[in-house]
């Protein structure tokens, strides 16, 4: 995973055309990236995040931001009574019981 400027790339071999290949993850707009080597992936996932910031910046736009850590969840009125109880046993708040649920289940 490379990261720059708070954005995270993810980087793929196409073993045929013998070249990296790249996506910055945590946003919506699309940001692709490639080169034929470790330090060339690097570079151009630099480089395409610098010319998206630029780009936004000419238009005056914003660009997207990376994610900023908060959504919404929508779950049955049962579960969700479930979680605030299991919360509440452990003492901790419902936000920290499903954040520590959700890094479990990632760690696993």
């Amino acid at each position: 995973m490379l990261i720059y400027k708070g954005y995270m790339g993810h980087v793929e071999f196409d073993d045929e055309t013998e070249i990296f290949h790249g996506e910055i993850m945590n946003t919506r707009d699309v940001i692709t990236f490639q080169g034929s080597s470790v330090a060339e992936i690097k570079k151009a996932f630099k480089e395409s995040i610098d010319d998206y910031l630029s780009f936004c910046k000419e238009r005056d736009e914003q660009p997207e931001k990376t994610f900023s850590g908060k959504f919404n969840l929508r779950i049955e009125p049962e579960l969700h009574r479930q979680v605030y109880i299991a919360a509440k046993q452990h003492k901790i708040s419902l936000n920290q019981w499903i954040a520590e649920a959700i890094k479990h289940h990632i760690q696993e």
